[in-house]
């Protein structure tokens, strides 16, 4: 299936395009992962995003290679991004990691690889081997995840190459206006994980209210907000149904008294899940799972 809207449409400060609208895998097993990724790609979708943390690499690296195949499609018509483990930070682990991560994923070079998250005292050296990895081509463009301010503003004092992406969690209820503010200011495109809120949006009356109106599901008005925001967003989805979904939101338009008041709704406050993570290490995940044979 070919979807225009899903095509490589916002172009990166390293002229790179991105698509708008990409499947994200957080959570998923190799299993799942492989499943979805290849259902996401006869759907039409483009953008793949993994982490190592997700423990999922070699899955979504097999779902690539069936979906291709089924789709009749070839590696350069995705757009896949993956990440850098906080456990491989440091300027030349980050470097030596990537090979790994190549090999799971079945390609010789990632489409965009982004630093996980700013782990202190490491984050700067890390970048230094991300440029690395860029200048080798093994990925087309890198940015990063979850910098705050502070973060991303000594990152820029110290960096050779601006990142083309902060990845940031971002939805109705969390715009992180200062972040957003200093992205645009430097060039840098938001993208958003977590862009339903973990589904918890969902039953807030005023996306069932405005999803009536345009005959349209909550989900689809709130991925339709993002989007008229000018943020890139990656639900996760391992059902087919909710990944055809998620990709239906190209034919209609939200007004501005509708964008405005979504835009009320935000209440500055992050997830539990973000607060406990902070800016040290890896909660959770296994990135040395494989698939099962």
């Amino acid at each position: 299936m070919h979807n225009e809207a899903l095509e490589p449409k916002i172009t990166l400060n390293n002229d790179v395009k991105i698509p708008v609208l990409g499947l994200g895998v957080w959570k998923a097993s190799n299993e799942e992962a492989a499943t979805a990724v290849g259902m996401a790609i006869s759907h039409g979708y483009v953008l793949i995003d993994t982490a190592k943390q997700y423990g999922n690499e070699a899955g979504v690296g097999f779902g690539i290679k069936s979906g291709l195949t089924i789709a009749g499609k070839n590696r350069d018509d995705l757009f896949i991004t993956t990440k850098v483990y906080s456990g491989d930070q440091g300027y030349q682990a980050s470097i030596d990691a990537i090979d790994g991560q190549l090999e799971r994923l079945q390609t010789d070079h990632v489409d965009l690889l982004l630093m996980h998250w700013p782990v202190n005292n490491l984050y700067n050296e890390t970048w230094r081997g991300m440029e690395e990895i860029y200048r080798s081509g093994k990925a087309r463009a890198i940015g990063v995840c979850n910098f705050d301010v502070e973060r991303l503003t000594d990152l820029l004092e110290h960096a050779t190459i601006k990142p083309a992406i902060n990845q940031i969690e971002f939805n109705p209820l969390i715009h992180q206006q200062a972040v957003v503010d200093l992205c645009h200011e430097q060039g840098i495109q938001i993208e958003a994980w977590s862009p339903l809120g973990n589904g918890k949006l969902l039953k807030l009356p005023l996306f069932n209210e405005i999803a009536a109106v345009h005959k349209k599901t909550a989900a689809q008005v709130i991925l339709r907000w993002a989007v008229q925001s000018n943020v890139i967003v990656i639900p996760k989805s391992v059902h087919e149904e909710r990944i055809a979904e998620n990709a239906d939101i190209f034919d209609f338009s939200l007004t501005a008294d509708e964008m405005n008041q979504i835009n009320q709704l935000n209440e500055e406050h992050h997830s539990r899940w973000y607060n406990d993570y902070q800016w040290y290490g890896n909660p959770d995940g296994d990135p040395n799972r494989i698939m099962k044979a």
